[in-house]
């Protein structure tokens, strides 16, 4: 048997990771002792196991951009009240941050390997219940299930998916970063791009979001083989670093993740629904939705080197805040006939701006265990005060019968996210 594991701490010798692995914390990092990587018996199984986690993450955010897809197909098939609309688009990010603290723990116990495998059955189980139509209950109470419980799979595979890219491949972390990076948005893209087309060829929502149930069940059984095989010893948690909660650049640095946050999966969420409200066919619409994220790709991939490079990162943390809440704001606002401009200019800026958020983990931290407890942090606040974007709009949409009030809202929070990304941007480490 080839020893794998000699084989990525030694093949090819070693590499210094790009920027964009940098951002992969593992959330195990106080794990006593230290969990091991995923034991495979050779180089064709390691590259087995690196497809399985791409193809993970390719399946991460079809859950946000499909549904806001066929949003009004739902909304009027289904007869789900206003109420129902923003509790179904907000419910997924919040859950994001109220179950990522389990992640480290269910990893503790089990294994990472098979609560990853664990959440993407909950993932599949998610998908296929969502468009289910309960006998004398209609659509609403298989909505909100598999909502939820795709949106607290995503929650376990957000924080230890990195991790195990991370462990496993540490001699390729500029490759696998990259690939994992482009796969959650690709995911996004995919969503947005293919459901409506899905939609006019079965004339059935139902069919558009059951379709994307397959490829998860598909990642589910080429991952169980090498998941069910690993053995998972005794760990316990030794906390070390400083204590970021009392930590003023770990706030500012989290409360940038909020509003970044609120930008993004309102995105997801509304830019479609958006663009058809102001008359744009929802092929079309999906279409204008995809290349924005693909532009957002761009901005992941090119955003964090070029952070690097400066002394601090005031001014790119800036200006990419006012890009992503300009171009929101201008998606609504801005004629029409300049649609594919605005979201572009979105699209690069919440790409690059959801990339620097994340680096701040790395470049405001001086050790492994204190950018750990940082991207809890991030990720248990953010997503669960991030969640507020969607809801506010779907509140002002409700209440006002328009997105105006969102448009306006959104040139808010790019503002405030300009200020407390310069804060965050200043060359300082946590715990000083």
């Amino acid at each position: 048997m080839i020893d794998a594991q000699n084989s990525r701490q030694h093949g090819g010798g070693p590499q210094r990771p790009s920027v964009n692995a940098d951002t992969l914390v593992d959330a195990e990092a106080d794990d006593v002792p230290a969990a091991e990587p995923t034991q495979v018996t050779g180089r064709r199984a390691l590259t087995y196991l690196g497809l399985c986690l791409v193809l993970i993450g390719l399946n991460l955010r079809t859950v946000f951009s499909s549904f806001s897809a066929v949003l009004p197909e739902v909304t009027s098939d289904a007869g789900l009240p206003g109420w129902a609309v923003v509790v179904l688009t907000t419910a997924p990010v919040t859950l994001l941050g109220l179950f990522a603290p389990l992640a480290p723990v269910l990893a503790r116990r089990f294994g990472a390997e098979r609560v990853l495998l664990g959440a993407m059955a909950v993932l599949t189980a998610g998908l296929l219940l969502r468009p289910a139509e309960v006998p004398g209950a209609g659509h609403l109470p298989a909505l909100f299930g598999g909502t939820a419980a795709c949106g607290a799979a995503i929650a376990l595979c957000n924080v230890l998916l990195p991790g195990l890219v991370k462990r496993d491949f540490p001699h390729r972390l500029g490759l696998m970063g990259g690939l994992y990076t482009t796969a959650i948005c690709a995911s996004a893209a995919l969503g947005a791009g293919f459901t409506y087309p899905v939609f006019s060829a079965t004339g059935q929502w139902t069919s558009a979001l059951w379709f994307w149930a397959a490829p998860a069940a598909v990642v589910l059984l080429l991952f169980l083989p090498v998941a069910v095989r690993q053995r998972h010893g005794q760990h316990t948690a030794v906390r070390e670093g400083v204590n970021v909660w009392r930590s003023a650049v770990a706030w500012q640095v989290t409360i940038f993740m909020v509003l970044q946050a609120m930008m993004s999966f309102s995105v997801f969420a509304w830019l479609a629904p958006i663009l058809r409200e102001r008359g744009v066919d929802g092929g079309t619409a999906g279409l204008i939705v995809s290349v924005s994220i693909v532009l957002q790709m761009l901005g992941s991939l090119f955003a964090p080197a070029l952070a690097a490079r400066f002394r601090d990162q005031r001014v790119i943390n800036t200006v990419v805040a006012l890009m992503t809440g300009g171009g929101f704001a201008l998606s609504i606002f801005g004629p029409l006939d300049l649609v594919w401009l605005w979201t572009g200019m979105l699209g690069l800026g919440q790409g690059s701006l959801t990339a620097v958020a994340l680096t701040m983990i790395m470049l405001r931290t001086r050790d492994g265990h204190t950018a750990a407890h940082l991207s809890g942090m991030m990720q248990g606040v953010g997503y669960g005060l991030g969640s507020t974007g969607t809801l506010l709009v779907g509140q002002l949409h409700q209440g006002t019968g328009s997105f105006a009030a969102a448009g306006l809202l959104f040139l808010v929070v790019g503002a405030l996210a300009a200020v407390f990304g310069y804060r965050a941007g200043r060359n300082r480490f946590i715990g000083g």
